[in-house]
């Protein structure tokens, strides 16, 4: 929550929705690069840190390295560079109160809408104080939106029949709760994501026996929770050479491994599957549990460090069954094979309810924007809509590397348009039969539940939209902003303000 007491305005020259990783990565670089320019982060939730405040489960971390996922601007010091969910949240915490960040945080504050007026060009932001239901409009000339991609008011739980008649209890991680202890317990965690991967060698140190119930295997690569190295470089070079070091070296590997996967996808398959064997009992059915039916990275690859989840089946703490689920039954759950699981606990790890854009009602000039009729321009903005900015990372490295690039574009663009006195900025197809396809080109079931919902992009630049961090380097930090695709004018408004502004001069 913000400290300060005086009385918030009301009307701002950027307003960053969500108070996450992206939403105070886009504070530092709006303070660093526009200090003149008035802010505000609004946050729906009582607390800023986004999913790092949001998820409490047993054994929340990042998956991917710290030394890329946190910013650039702000070395990460920890030793694990595979981390933990609370020193991430003291991570961000901390960086937001180093810059004076917090103070711009507008907490309880949800966004429903914002229409944009052209002659005006500015955003009227229609927002709700979550704890008395209240409503207010701010305005703004920016809207930059760094709330995610999925809802924090709910999972995605699919029909599970019979749920009613169990005689457990059934959690989403989403929302674990506090008083849920599940020492000496039975647990099947249903699931074999990020989130499951992480939940069961966490719960499998005080349950009884921890059961990874999955419909379909995923692959899981083992990595080291600490980066050696990375250490070595800081104590020889200081935090902040050293991070820079180890950062590069960080992308340089995460891009070798995806562009690898993607290139010799059967190669990699033996790969991964032999690093599996090394660390699974002798005999263990790894081609059952660990053998999925698609080319790695056709879906996100999990890492575990240190191996943990393997650790755990190998000490017989957890174990790993491939079957559909039939139904809940008093004492657990049946599948398909007529097999059934006993459990106290049910953990559904089924995944994310994807929610583009916050889930903010948008409106240009009063006409309602289908963002199934947009296409991304530069992955950071959308067609037919001006001043609008968001922020979503990569799927297939870390998150933040894309969030820093699309933070640095967005204040060149500012200083763009103020060195030409424009105050308006709008994307527009200039092909109309430019082929189009999904924003995001990724085969996770939360991504293929949502995808007729989310911005397309194109088979170009700047319409398409880049998953690589070398590519993005090139066309967001190196390449000029100015685009013929993206039209900047100055609004009726502006220009009568700069008329006035001369004859003053003048008088």
């Amino acid at each position: 929550m913000s400290s300060t007491t005086e009385a918030a305005p009301d009307t701002y020259d950027v307003l960053i929705v969500g108070a996450g990783i992206s939403g105070i990565g886009a504070a530092y670089y709006l303070r660093r690069d526009h200090p003149q320019r008035s802010y505000a982060i609004l946050e729906s939730r009582e607390a800023s840190g986004g999913t790092w405040d949001l998820f409490r489960y047993p054994g929340i971390r990042s998956d991917s390295d710290l030394h890329t996922f946190g910013y650039e601007f702000e070395p990460w010091r920890e030793q694990d560079a595979i981390a933990g969910g609370d020193k991430i949240l003291a991570y961000l915490r901390r960086t937001a109160a180093k810059y004076g960040i917090d103070r711009a945080i507008r907490s309880r504050t949800r966004v429903v809408g914002a229409n944009w007026s052209s002659e005006q060009a500015r955003w009227s932001v229609l927002v709700e104080d979550t704890g008395t239901g209240e409503r207010s409009t701010l305005t703004c000339s920016w809207l930059f939106c760094a709330a995610g991609y999925y809802r924090y008011d709910e999972g995605f739980t699919p029909d599970l029949p019979g749920r009613a008649r169990f005689g457990g209890r059934v959690v989403h991680p989403q929302h674990w709760p506090e008083d849920l202890d599940c020492a000496g317990k039975r647990v099947v965690v249903i699931g074999s994501g990020a989130t499951a991967v992480t939940l069961v060698p966490a719960l499998a140190r005080t349950a009884g026996h921890v059961v990874m119930l999955q419909r379909t295997p995923t692959y899981i690569l083992p990595v080291p929770a600490r980066d050696r190295l990375a250490e070595r470089l800081r104590a020889v070079l200081g935090d902040r050479r050293g991070h820079a070091l180890a950062r590069r070296k960080n992308i340089a590997r995460q891009a070798a491994v995806w562009g690898f996967c993607r290139r010799f996808p059967k190669t990699a398959r033996r790969i991964i599957r032999r690093y599996n064997v090394r660390m699974l009992p002798e005999g263990y059915p790894v081609d059952e549990h660990f053998n999925p039916p698609y080319d790695p990275w056709d879906q996100r690859l999990c890492v575990v460090p240190d191996g943990d989840l393997f650790r755990a089946i190998r000490s017989g703490a957890a174990s790993v069954v491939t079957e559909a689920v039939d139904t809940f039954t008093e004492t657990g759950v049946r599948l398909a094979s007529g097999r059934e699981l006993d459990a106290d606990v049910v953990v559904t790890a089924t995944g994310l309810n994807v929610q583009a854009m916050g889930g903010i009602a948008l409106r240009v000039d009063d006409v309602p924007v289908d963002l199934a009729d947009t296409v991304a321009y530069k992955g950071m903005m959308l067609s037919g809509v001006p001043n609008f900015a968001y922020a979503i990372g990569y799927t297939n490295s870390s998150w933040t590397l894309k969030v820093g690039l699309l933070c640095e574009h967005f204040c060149r663009l500012l200083k763009q348009m103020d060195e030409g006195g424009h105050d308006t900025a709008r994307p527009e197809v200039a092909d109309s039969a430019m082929p189009l396809r999904p924003l995001l080109d990724f085969q996770a079931g939360y991504v293929r539940r949502a995808v007729d919902t989310l911005p397309r992009q194109g088979e170009r630049a700047p319409w398409l939209t880049s998953f690589q961090y070398t590519k993005d380097v090139r066309l967001l930090r190196r390449l000029p902003v100015e685009d013929p695709e993206l039209r900047l004018t100055s609004s009726s408004a502006h220009r009568r303000q700069a008329v006035t502004a001369q004859t003053e001069t003048g008088a």
